[in-house]
């Protein structure tokens, strides 16, 4: 890592000193800043996040089946939770973007920063092993995981489920918009559900703008 700065806040942020500090740059570069990037620690990172969540789920709430589990490990792990946290450790400062991804806003997409802190994730897995990874992860998602009294329910879940206690037929999605260069997408879906209503929402992927447009009818059916 070239940045002092950066050095520093691995070793605060993360708590490991890297022996392969080149890993950690890899981690935290873009593909607009060259090729050597995120990409496979973030392939990496990813399946490292989810084993741990899992074990540290089945472990703490261990009276809970298996479809109250999934949904609690769907969402702790998803883009936006992970994108979270990573503005929480103070990723954003010390990625390594291209000009143009810089003037997109690349440093405060969702999907760059989840991706980036996997990457982080897969870095501290190979270069400190899995104690060092999940000692990371235990400590940035504990209040997260503590704060769940119980399983949430997806809210395009709970929007179906609504549907069909008011004997009305499912909800129907649509993509209305897309914008935003490829590395920061923005997508508009609308969802409808037959003689009662529609709402739209935006997202940085079409997954997120669903459970979005979900979340915002679920609001207005309150």
């Amino acid at each position: 890592m070239k940045r002092p700065e950066t050095s520093a806040w691995v070793k605060e942020q993360l708590g490991h000193v890297p022996d392969n500090p080149g890993l950690f740059t890899e981690a935290l570069t873009h593909g607009s800043h060259g090729p050597q990037n995120y990409e496979r620690l973030e392939f990496l990172g990813d399946r490292v996040l989810g084993l741990i969540m899992a074990e540290w789920l089945y472990e703490h709430f261990a009276s809970e089946p298996e479809g109250k589990l999934s949904r609690r490990l769907n969402a702790l792990v998803a883009g936006e939770t992970c994108a979270e946290v990573a503005r929480k450790i103070g990723l954003p400062p010390h990625m390594h973007l291209g000009k143009q991804a810089r003037d997109d806003g690349a440093a405060d997409s969702d999907n760059v920063l989840g991706d980036v802190l996997e990457a982080l994730i897969g870095a501290l897995f190979i270069d400190g092993g899995m104690d060092a990874a999940k000692a990371f992860v235990r400590r940035a998602w504990n209040d997260r995981v503590d704060s769940q009294q119980t399983a949430p329910k997806h809210p395009k879940s709970a929007l179906q489920e609504w549907a069909a206690a008011h004997r009305r037929k499912p909800p129907e999605y649509e993509l209305t918009g897309k914008s935003g260069p490829p590395h920061n997408p923005r997508f508009i879906v609308t969802v409808a559900i037959k003689g009662v209503g529609d709402a739209s929402a935006e997202g940085s992927s079409k997954q997120e703008a669903e459970t979005a447009a979900a979340q915002k009818m679920l609001k207005e059916l309150e």
